[in-house]
């Protein structure tokens, strides 16, 4: 698409961010589509030409000439199975149907004296072949695009938890001063969460199931014509074959529970990135990182200072609209009335739109990252300026010396007020506590007050899943 194409978009997918979704349209295009019907309607007649009971026979060169009709598939080619269902080509009028259209490019491109013909589509429904070519593009969709840029992600993070483990930093609770934490430790945590999102989408890819069973899940054709074959044996090692699990029970429609697993389990990996997101946008805001101001950009229209966190805020809003299509998607596509409507073919054709906005989320969010560096200063002025947040460590070091009032005391000094370290020393004068005990009170600063947060990040653990 041309600059000028793109201004023309219906959908900002294929517009302006063109260049960030390019990565998905061998998976997720209308001609990626035609390729894996091809790749299953051939694949399906070299099965049954390996079967005795069987009339057809392929040789070794009409089975090569066959596979690289997708394995070579090419623009002219989609622009012909297009043209055979809108228009007609050669003897084939207009089949106003998409994967009739599929069978008949495939007997257009059958060797001259094959006997292959009525074999093409032999026994299916357009639903054998949809519920699996949609399954190995979506497979490919998130084995070759999604994961590597989420495990990418998941790396960057864990890269800079481990580089700023020691940088002290003020947490918050109810978005009031909490214990402080480091800034390496709370990378760490969305390095953990997202390496456990990633095993969870890895473990659903793996678990894509297809159908191979005909108009209403019972074989019927295929038993009528040859009762001699073991047609659920022969769908599921066919099935297998292409690298899906088996689903034996079906209407004319595979149940897609197994889609809404997948769908949900990119949803929890979304929102994992979404509260990231909302956290860098407020430690932007907080001045905790500073942003490294892009030469030639303009932040406002009006503010010429403004350098504005828009990466994670474009993060934000394109995995909130993922997970928006994510949960309808998995909603819909588990239901149907009775064996089969057409509703959810024009929802599935919007699964690539889904994904299109997953990444653009993760990338906006990788850019983010990339782009900030932590403010060390800043957050060590803030933690100078609130001592309150020792207020727990005392109180917790004087319940150990026994002291049933501990917490009422420190509450009475610093709740709801801004409390200085001068005023705690003097509470620790006051206190009937060993001198050891007395030291060990006044050692206590906001900056060190850290517990094992450093050390924790080395509880990182490679991401589960990863191949």
């Amino acid at each position: 698409m041309t600059d000028t194409d793109a201004l023309y978009a219906i959908s900002p997918l294929d517009g302006r961010y063109a260049d960030r979704t390019a990565p998905l349209s061998p998976y997720a295009s209308e001609a990626a589509l035609m390729r894996a019907r091809v790749r299953v309607e051939v694949e399906y007649l070299v099965a049954l030409a390996d079967l005795d009971e069987t009339a057809l026979s392929l040789d070794t060169g009409t089975r090569q000439r066959l596979r690289r009709l997708y394995k070579s598939f090419a623009e002219e080619d989609a622009a012909l199975i297009k043209k055979l269902e809108v228009s007609g080509h050669g003897p084939y009028e207009a089949t106003n149907h998409d994967v009739k259209a599929v069978e008949y490019f495939i007997r257009q491109n059958l060797p001259d004296g094959t006997d292959a013909a009525p074999w093409i589509h032999f026994g299916l429904t357009s639903e054998d072949v949809n519920n699996l070519a949609h399954r190995l593009l979506l497979r490919g969709a998130i084995d070759d695009v999604l994961l590597p840029t989420l495990y990418e992600l998941r790396t960057t993070l864990a890269a800079m938890a481990r580089e700023h483990r020691d940088v002290p930093m003020l947490a918050r609770t109810h978005g009031q001063p909490a214990t402080p934490t480091t800034f390496g430790k709370e990378l760490a945590v969305y390095a953990s969460r997202l390496g456990r999102g990633t095993g969870r989408i890895r473990e659903a890819t793996d678990g894509l199931r297809g159908k191979l069973g005909g108009a209403s899940g019972t074989y019927a054709a295929h038993v009528a014509a040859c009762p001699e074959v073991d047609w659920p044996a022969f769908a599921r090692g066919f099935v297998e074959g292409l690298g899906l699990e088996f689903e034996p029970l079906t209407t004319q429609v595979n149940p897609c529970d197994d889609l809404a697993a997948l769908f949900d389990a990119l949803r929890g990996a979304n929102d994992v990135l979404l509260d990231l997101d909302v956290d860098m946008w407020l430690y932007v805001s907080d001045r905790y990182l500073g942003q490294e101001a892009t030469a030639g950009e303009t932040g406002s229209s009006t503010m010429p200072h403004k350098v504005n966190p828009i990466d994670f805020e474009n993060s934000e809003g394109n995995l909130s609209k993922a997970n928006a299509d994510l949960v309808f998607l998995a909603d819909y596509v588990t239901r149907s009335r009775l064996q089969r409507d057409l509703s959810d073919s024009t929802v599935k054709r919007n699964v690539g739109a889904a994904l299109a906005h997953c990444l653009i989320g993760y990338t906006k969010a990788a850019d983010g990252l990339a782009a900030v560096t932590p403010n060390e200063r800043v957050m060590r002025e803030e933690l100078e300026a609130t001592p309150e947040v020792i207020g727990e460590a005392v109180q917790t070091i004087l319940r150990r010396e026994g002291l049933d009032d501990a917490y009422e005391r420190v509450k009475e000094l610093s709740r709801g007020r801004r409390v200085t370290l001068s005023e705690f020393r003097t509470l620790f004068d006051e206190l009937d506590v060993d001198e050891e005990v007395r030291a060990e009170l006044r050692a206590l600063t906001p900056e060190t007050y850290t517990g094992l947060a450093s050390e924790l990040v080395d509880d990182l653990e490679v991401e589960r899943g990863r191949r």
